[in-house]
């Protein structure tokens, strides 16, 4: 006891007993700055322990910070090398969730992109339980304290599948995808970002029906996907429907088509579409719409078949 007496003596300038000298050398190798020691309220009043922000971060560490970064800001080594972005976590803006883009989502909605991965990105299916998603996820939070911490930050209204009543169902798609192609050209103009899957005559011929006003001429941007702003620091290019598979759905799920009509992606110009279209019909039609074009993924011979007859 006396050696290490006068050891901790010559490494401190003073005598201190053994505890101490034990707690001391704790703090100094055993924790980190950004380790936790208290909870935290997060946004609609959830109250997270120290311990599952800390469980959480080490879990972010081992399957996350290699594209996402030490920051969460998306600077991970591994970030470079990918074609998209790893998502900038500190800017607190989620892209998929289930409620209307710009509000914040419930977290089952995150604990869903986590189990099913997003397509076309390095953004794979993790196996992990529940109470690891909830760890790492109440983590991730933290990159972005102003948007997520604070008993005085609400959740958006949730979208909940369980109540969604698709109105056509498989025996009326026939009618939907007819319905749907209009709403697509002519009521939503989705062809303003994504492209157009329409004639001119086809185009011109919807047109009048539904708006009392013809087309003459098709902008030479028609069959084009249009890059768009984002609020992420990046362009962002809409999908073509024909050809890349969806984020956030699940094969070609028609209900998942449906979300994220609802909702919009959050920090980019695709709108909730709930807030513009007001019948209900119009959403699952175009659902229905956008899910026959991902048909044309399975056979590039009918993909090109289709397209060289539009453009006659």
């Amino acid at each position: 006891m006396m050696i290490m007496r006068i050891l901790m003596k010559k490494l401190f300038g003073f005598s201190i007993n053994l505890a101490a000298f034990v707690a001391i050398t704790s703090m100094l190798v055993g924790c980190e700055p950004s380790d936790f020691r208290e909870g935290v309220v997060m946004a609609g009043g959830k109250y997270v322990p120290a311990h599952t922000l800390n469980k959480g971060k080490q879990i972010y560490q081992e399957y996350c910070m290699a594209c996402h970064g030490v920051n969460g800001d998306g600077n991970g080594v591994a970030a470079k090398g990918l074609e998209v972005p790893p998502r900038n976590f500190t800017l607190g803006i989620i892209k998929f969730g289930d409620v209307i883009s710009g509000e914040l989502p419930h977290d089952e909605a995150i604990y869903k992109t986590l189990e099913h991965g997003l397509n076309g990105t390095a953004m794979l299916p993790w196996d992990l339980k529940k109470d690891q998603m909830e760890a790492v996820w109440q983590y991730i939070k933290t990159f972005a304290p102003d948007t997520w911490i604070g008993k005085d930050k609400q959740l958006g209204k949730q979208f909940d599948s369980s109540t969604f009543k698709d109105p056509y169902t498989v025996a009326r798609r026939k009618q939907a995808i007819e319905t749907g192609r209009k709403v697509y050209h002519v009521e939503a103009a989705c062809q303003a970002c994504h492209m157009g899957y329409v004639s001119l005559g086809e185009f011109d011929q919807m047109s009048r029906e539904l708006t009392g006003d013809g087309v003459e001429e098709l902008d030479e941007t028609f069959f084009q996907l249009k890059t768009q702003v984002s609020e992420h620091g990046y362009g962002v290019r809409p999908p073509d429907f024909t050809y890349h598979k969806l984020r956030s759905v699940r094969g070609n799920n028609v209900e998942d088509i449906y979300l994220r009509l609802l909702a919009g992606v959050g920090g980019t110009t695709m709108p909730a579409w709930s807030e513009t279209i007001e019948e209900d019909y119009k959403i699952w039609a175009l659902a229905y719409y956008v899910q026959s074009l991902m048909e044309y993924r399975k056979s590039p011979k009918k993909r090109a078949e289709f397209f060289s007859n539009l453009k006659k």
